[in-house]
């Protein structure tokens, strides 16, 4: 079977449990709705172009006043839903459930490439430091009330992409990153913001709450802005990384020898890094810290379809989408609500003991 024969089937079947993933959770919570009316309130919420009307009119300099064009859309289905449910399901669930697909979808395509990047299955998203980066600029937002552009979102996203550069820029020496140095900058790194953060949260009084439970990972909230702003933000980065997902194969066997097949590597480097960062640094600025996510799904899916980043990269990410929307339906489904964090740490950390216990842990 060929590469891309494998990558579509696998992506494929994924989407497709994706998809039954979000139709369950949907109808879970403290008003419990079938799946068939799950489905079909989702079909109904799909809708086609079907042509563009002539409305309104915009002024413009010399020309005056024109119509305004406007797509029309129709919906094919018409199914015969209960309201309650149709608000339910599209105004409170489904946000939410989207927004933990994407930061899913994120998070395990950034831990894949970080795991083929350092070839170690044990890497993760954070490990040059991108959560802890984006942790501070949360906390301290928080902590002091500042008000900034985009509000704890912008503070995050911003103070993670600084600190994966400071790293970058710590580990590199002649125009080169070694792999080895840049993991101990990251370590280092992630210390000192972890002293930054223990002392916000000595002087966090009554915001203490709050912290505590973005330091958790959290999807309350979710609002189908956030869904529209990783929908434009994550697809090219992610085709980035897909479109190098050959070059990231030829890592693996070595700087030298990936230069010698003509593989531009510090380039490479510098491009899958600064990408995965971004991945990670937009994920993380709407979730807050989710951890394992990005460390077990790519290891559990390199053993079920192989090392080849053309199949597991798109692999990891669809598993990456469908786990955390289930953890997320488990954190929210009990008496009271728990973060998401703990949920994946909870279900993660024993699993991947499990796999240390009783397969071999295998290199990228």
């Amino acid at each position: 079977m060929s590469v891309r024969t494998r990558a579509t089937t696998w992506s494929l079947g994924l989407a497709g449990l994706l998809f039954f993933v979000v139709v369950v959770s949907a109808g879970i919570g403290a008003v419990t709705i079938p799946p068939r009316t799950v489905a079909a309130i989702l079909a109904d919420a799909m809708s086609v172009p079907v042509g563009v009307s002539l409305g309104g009119a915009t002024a413009l300099p010399v020309v005056g006043s024109v119509p305004t064009p406007t797509l029309e859309f129709v919906s094919p289905f018409e199914f015969a839903v209960p309201r309650p449910a149709r608000i339910i399901v599209l105004s409170v669930r489904l946000p939410r459930i989207l927004l933990a697909a994407l930061v899913g979808f994120a998070l395990a395509a950034a831990g894949t490439v970080m795991q083929g990047f350092f070839r170690n299955p044990m890497a993760d998203p954070s490990i040059v430091g991108v959560s802890s980066g984006a942790a501070v600029g949360a906390v301290a937002t928080i902590v002091l009330s500042l008000s900034i552009p985009f509000g704890l979102e912008g503070a995050a996203f911003v103070s993670a992409v600084v600190t994966a550069f400071v790293v970058y820029l710590l580990a590199s020496e002649d125009g080169r990153t070694p792999v080895a140095t840049l993991l101990l900058a990251g370590v280092a790194i992630q210390t000192f913001l972890g002293a930054i953060i223990s002392f916000l949260l000595l002087q966090s009084g009554e915001s203490l709450r709050q912290v505590v439970f973005w330091l958790m990972g959290h999807l309350a909230g979710a609002t189908w802005s956030e869904v529209g702003m990783l929908s434009l933000v994550l697809p090219l980065p992610f085709l980035l990384l897909v479109v190098h997902a050959r070059d990231l194969n030829v890592l693996l066997l070595g700087e030298e020898d990936a230069h010698a097949l003509g593989i531009e590597v510090e380039r490479t480097k510098q491009l899958l890094l600064a990408t995965a960062s971004v991945v990670t640094a937009v994920a993380v600025s709407v979730s807050g810290v989710i951890g394992f996510v990005g460390l077990v799904v790519p290891h559990m899916l390199r053993l079920l379809v192989g090392p080849d980043h053309r199949v597991l990269l798109p692999a990891s990410a669809l598993a990456g989408a469908s786990f955390l929307v289930a953890t997320d339906t488990v954190a929210r489904s009990g008496g009271a609500e728990i973060p998401v964090g703990v949920v994946t740490a909870a279900v993660g950390a024993p699993f991947f003991l499990y796999l240390l216990r009783t397969r071999e842990v295998r290199s990228p």
